[in-house]
């Protein structure tokens, strides 16, 4: 008999972020979650999204062996945002069990009823902002940094469980090699044009960081308001992910393009720390995890571009192709072969193509589920 637990902060919690390590066992494309970072995330208290939302995990059993876990997850945000009612499920990770599927998505759904939501959507790890999208195309390789991973019959599960498509996140693959460098080519004359308007592509300067993270937090905030499933950042959100990410961050992929002063747009290349974390056992940085972290940042051949924008007006005058071309220009001579463009709206025609023009091939494709409640 499956039963259905709430879980708590504490030792439940423990459990439920443990769950994927020995369900995925002898997977070779598994990337383990820091265990410090997931406890961070699911805690009210700690994570600025509960600040103004709020989620509720769940986990099934078969006797005392753990078959399931989910979060059900109402953000207020989202929905004083788009006016929409929306619920949202993640954390999604289940054996291959339709009615285990069936009672962790019926427990998430009854929750967010509760809550007054008239519809679910997912899988979202807490928001948009966070990783998100179920893998159902690209099984054959590791998820890049801060991309999700599951296997192949979670499509089935959810489908079975009368959820359809709302719609796919593309991940497009670049390998430096084989790239069109007609974007770098034209560089230095697509820059000598933009200068002539006032506009500058820069590195991001580490030393005004937290100016740097101002500007470009007005700059996301605008830049992709009309993206499907978009939720401006607070100012505490911003500041929590850009603390994390300055952990990483290389300012030769952090771009800015600047005018008299005033950011209009930026891209934002990360290294794949995913080729460290894979290698650390169950996500713990401790006794011997933290020595792999530091030791192997220099090792690392590949970033995923996890952002590019520019604002309204600024548009279609080529910042977006000096920021890809600089980019590209500025892994010459590193130890980066390649990376990965994501995720990217399936109906984002405008810079799909233009990934597509630098050689992208598309070699992962997400999806996002829903059904009304």
């Amino acid at each position: 008999m499956i039963r259905i637990v709430s879980v708590s902060p504490g030792k439940e919690l423990g459990k439920f972020i443990d769950f994927p390590h020995d369900l995925y066992e002898g997977d070779p494309n598994y990337v383990p979650e820091l265990f410090i970072a997931q406890k961070d995330m699911l805690t009210p208290g700690n994570h600025p999204f509960y600040d103004h939302s709020r989620a509720q995990l769940f986990m099934t059993y078969k006797g005392d062996r753990a078959t399931g876990r989910i979060a059900a997850i109402l953000n207020e945000n989202h929905n004083a945002f788009t006016g929409h009612k929306d619920g949202f499920f993640g954390f999604f990770e289940c054996i291959d069990d339709q009615e285990t599927a069936d009672l962790l998505l019926k427990a998430a759904s009854e929750w967010l009823v509760a809550q007054g939501a008239d519809t679910v959507l997912g899988p979202v790890n807490l928001s948009t902002n966070d990783t998100c999208g179920l893998l159902v195309e690209g099984f054959d390789l590791p998820p890049m940094a801060m991309m999700p991973y599951n296997p192949p019959y979670y499509e089935k599960l959810l489908l079975g469980n009368r959820l359809v498509k709302k719609t796919d996140l593309l991940a497009y693959e670049i390998n430096v090699s084989e790239s069109n460098d007609r974007s770098v080519r034209l560089l230095d004359a697509l820059q000598n044009r933009l200068k002539r308007s006032g506009i500058v592509i820069r590195q991001v300067n580490m030393k005004d960081f937290a100016g740097e993270v101002k500007k470009i937090r007005e700059v996301y905030n605008t830049a992709w308001d009309k993206n499907l499933g978009f939720v401006p950042m607070t100012d505490k959100e911003f500041d929590y992910l850009a603390k994390d990410l300055k952990m990483i961050l290389d300012p030769k992929f952090c771009l800015v393009a600047e005018k008299d002063g005033k950011l209009v747009g930026f891209a934002l290349g990360i290294p794949d720390i995913n080729q460290i974390l894979i290698k650390i056992k169950r996500g713990r940085l401790l006794p011997t995890g933290i020595f792999k972290l530091l030791l192997n940042k220099k090792k690392i051949t590949r970033i995923r571009v996890l952002t590019l924008g520019v604002i309204e007006g600024y548009r279609k005058m080529g910042i977006e192709a000096c920021l890809y071309g600089s980019i590209i220009k500025n892994t010459y001579g590193t130890k980066v072969t390649g990376g990965e463009c994501s995720w990217m709206l399936e109906d984002n025609y405008l810079m799909n193509h233009a990934i597509e023009e630098i050689n992208g091939e598309l070699y992962k494709r997400y999806r996002l589920y829903e059904r009304k409640l």
